[in-house]
């Protein structure tokens, strides 16, 4: 068995940690200020807004589903 202080177990540790922000995880902070936005803004238009909330609703929770599936699963390793 090696040991903690073995420099071949050591690059694997330094390998699988990522010290880069994860921008997949905060896609939902893009999502929370535009959908208030998108209602605010387009109230005199409510054809385009209720269409534009619906699609950008639809792709956050297209993002969700791909983050919480076995594609992204599969994806990290």
């Amino acid at each position: 068995m090696a040991s903690p202080s073995d420099p071949s177990n050591q690059q694997v540790v330094a390998r699988k940690q990522n010290k880069g922000v994860p921008f997949k995880f905060m896609v939902p902070l893009i999502y929370a200020p535009i959908l208030p936005l998108i209602r605010i803004q387009l109230r005199h238009n409510p054809v385009l807004r209720d269409r534009l909330f619906t699609v950008v609703l639809a792709g956050a929770f297209a993002h969700g589903a791909y983050l919480v599936s076995d594609l992204y699963d599969s994806e990290s390793k």
